[in-house]
């Protein structure tokens, strides 16, 4: 059963294995719009993100609990409240990470799994999770605890598939015991490439579909940042080492020359090519596009319906092997097994 209608002609579709879930390949990631870790934001803007999305042919969009402490659910809720616009998308949000005075931490026991899939489809004004993720392993609980808890949700209908986030393929496996599992949510860009070594070729052997987590790098690969670009508040990218020197630097050097490379080749800009890399390197990747204003996501339109070569793959990965010399991936962003007492 499909009931979103999939005629956008300027938007590219994926079906999901195993579900009925026919997804847009761009698909819109609300993390800013909580503000916490992005130094604030506007509801009125968010809800207007979000309307945006939808008129662009976006019809998957991502949440999570954790993003403003329930923030930028209770913003997508109230966005897809009006004139029938839950109809026409499907909403993917997560589980498994709890705070404490503002501060996460991973609990994905199965007491709090139930309670939270409750609360989120309070804050979502919905009767059902289209696709709902465990946001990172949690250490402290047996996986089979947590696939149990999530086959629950599934059987039950409160939730349509289930896919889990920065979780290994061994994690993935013995998930997979105890429950179907439809989706992964690594993180993959240009500059962040880990899963190419391991969840990227199990989940096309196992046929999980890949949603991409910052596929344009924190805004790296927006092309729009500079020595200059200064992060305010409680903004992640302040203790990013990409953003600081002297890497900084090598990853600025590689976005101008990507830039000029997609402008040569394709008659397209970095943000561009950037995303539609994601698109390429998996006929099941979505790739996230996190924006909190209506015109971030502009650039869309110039991402899908066309591709990247195999001679244009070489010459990006020439462009970074010649430009980024001390590479680093996200590690910095994994939240902790538990606060210390």
């Amino acid at each position: 059963m499909n009931r979103i209608p999939s005629h956008h002609t300027s938007m590219e579709f994926v079906d999901i294995p195993g579900t009925s879930i026919r997804a847009s390949r761009v698909a819109l990631g609300t993390w800013a719009m909580g503000g916490w870790m992005w130094g604030g934001s506007n509801e009125s803007d968010a809800v207007s993100a979000i309307h945006a999305a939808i008129d662009r042919g976006i019809n998957l969009i991502d949440t999570a609990p954790v993003y403003g402490f329930g923030r930028s659910e209770e913003i997508v809720g109230k966005a897809l409240a009006e004139r029938g616009r839950r109809k026409r998308v499907y909403i993917a949000t997560k589980v498994g990470l709890d705070w404490k005075d503002g501060k996460p931490f991973r609990n994905a026991s199965k007491a709090r799994i139930i309670a939270e899939a409750e609360a989120s489809l309070r804050r979502l004004q919905t009767d059902v999770i289209d696709l709902y993720q465990v946001h990172w392993p949690d250490p402290n609980t047996p996986i089979a605890e947590v696939a149990d808890a999530m086959g629950e949700l599934h059987r039950t209908g409160k939730i349509r598939a289930i896919g889990v986030s920065n979780f290994t393929p061994a994690q993935m496996t013995e998930f997979r015991k105890v429950a179907p599992l439809h989706t992964a949510q690594p993180p993959y860009n240009l500059f962040e490439r880990a899963i190419e070594q391991d969840v990227l070729p199990y989940c096309r052997a196992q046929d999980i579909a890949v949603l991409a987590y910052g596929s344009l790098c924190r805004g790296l690969l927006s092309g729009g940042m500079s020595r200059t670009t200064r992060f305010a508040g409680d903004d992640l990218r302040k203790n990013d080492p990409k953003f600081r020197e002297p890497r900084y630097e090598q990853y600025l050097a590689a976005v101008e020359k990507l830039d000029q490379f997609a402008q040569d080749r394709f008659g397209r800009r970095v943000i561009h090519l950037a995303a539609r890399w994601v698109l390429d390197r998996g006929e099941a990747n979505i790739a996230l596009w996190g924006a909190r204003r209506a015109d971030q996501l502009a650039p869309i339109a110039d991402v899908v319906g066309w591709h990247i070569d195999k001679a244009a793959m070489d010459e990006i990965d020439r462009i970074l092997k010649e430009t980024v010399s001390d590479p680093v991936g996200p590690e910095f962003m994994a939240p902790p097994d538990r606060l210390a007492a």
